[in-house]
């Protein structure tokens, strides 16, 4: 069965999701909104760099978008920072009949997990136009619930389960978000916003809560750390040149804590260069990254999961995933009933394309 689909966002995570879109057997592109005047107007397959013109021009117009009476929006926006626009404007799309699979506001993948002020209003405009809202990516997404729910398919007697993302972001060229959130690239005098008191847990948190119910486990409290490391000289990235003594690793951690001790753990390093920091934990050698999860008891399980994108790139890889692992879920949520709704709502949703 086909879904009639518009593409939401034609950023980092957009543009490999508007080409797998284009690409895909089982979906039909009937519209593509653009933020960016310069965007407006372009075919869709200009704006992801596809040869074959689409005839689908990309605006800004919501109502007209609307009008195409799409089934779902794969929503792809940078939306964590700005709340107050992404939400009004998903609760438009949700009021008019129209379902969303988004890899925006992170906080959703555990709805539950997230703000009221958030949730609520996205509940009713769900309730109201009778769609569902789903959100996800690798990570947050992926690393912190099916690969964990594998893992522990084969353990017994559970003392900590552990997901790490350990990737090399030099090749993730997002200095404007990722950089200035992170701190890359700044001196220690810099605060970044991962830092500040409850800024992980309102983005990771999900991660850690959604796996605790599923467990039925309960938290004495949630421990969020964060840690910097710095260069000893300047460098040159994708990303960013990096300056002698700013900031070129970052590493972080949210416990899931019961009785004193870390049961549900999920922890970040993310760096720069391969070669700095070299004393956190790093991906095998010969890899850039790896989303990892260590599951201790016994017996003890670790599953490695490594990406790699259409040139080869691993940071390319991430995002294609993060894009597919909602693209890939979109006939499961145009089936199910309306509301907001997390992974474990799902049936398994595996890619049907074969090439």
């Amino acid at each position: 069965m086909s879904h009639r689909e518009i593409q939401w966002g034609t950023g980092n995570d957009g543009e490999p999701s508007l080409r797998h879109v284009i690409r895909h057997p089982d979906l039909e592109l009937v519209g593509v909104h653009a933020h960016s005047p310069a965007k407006q107007g372009q075919d869709a397959a200009v704006l992801c760099g596809l040869e074959e013109p689409t005839g689908i021009l990309a605006t800004n117009d919501v109502d007209a978008l609307l009008a195409l009476e799409p089934d779902v929006v794969v929503y792809t926006i940078k939306g964590e920072t700005r709340p107050h626009e992404v939400v009004p404007e998903l609760e438009r799309i949700l009021s008019a009949s129209v379902n969303v699979v988004s890899t925006a506001m992170i906080y959703l993948i555990h709805p539950a997990h997230a703000e009221a002020s958030i949730r609520e209003p996205l509940e009713k405009a769900c309730q109201h136009g009778g769609a569902t809202l789903y959100v996800n990516g690798i990570d947050p997404g992926f690393s912190g619930d099916v690969l964990p729910i594998t893992a522990l398919q084969l353990a017994d007697q559970i003392e900590e389960v552990r997901v790490q993302e350990l990737v090399d972001y030099s090749t993730y060229e997002d200095p404007e978000f990722t950089g200035v959130s992170f701190g890359f690239g700044r001196p220690a005098s810099y605060t970044p916003p991962l830092a500040l008191p409850g800024v992980l847990r309102a983005g990771w948190g999900g991660m850690v809560s959604i796996l605790a119910r599923e467990l039925g486990i309960e938290f004495d409290e949630i421990v969020e750390r964060f840690d910097r490391c710095f260069a000893d000289e300047a460098f040159d990235t994708p990303m960013m040149r990096v300056e002698k003594d700013t900031c070129s690793a970052v590493r972080f951690e949210l416990e899931g804590r019961v009785d004193g001790r870390p049961m549900i753990v999920t922890e970040h390093v993310n760096r720069l260069h391969d070669d700095v920091a070299p004393h956190w934990p790093k991906p095998p050698a010969g890899r850039s990254g790896v989303h990892r999860c260590i599951v201790r008891g016994n017996p003890s399980v670790q599953l490695d999961c490594f990406v790699t994108g259409e040139d080869g790139d691993h940071n390319t890889g991430g995002v294609q995933a993060t894009a597919m692992r909602v693209i890939n879920a979109i006939p499961a949520v145009c089936a199910h009933g309306a509301g907001l709704i997390d992974t474990f709502d799902l049936p398994y949703t595996p890619s049907r394309n074969f090439a």
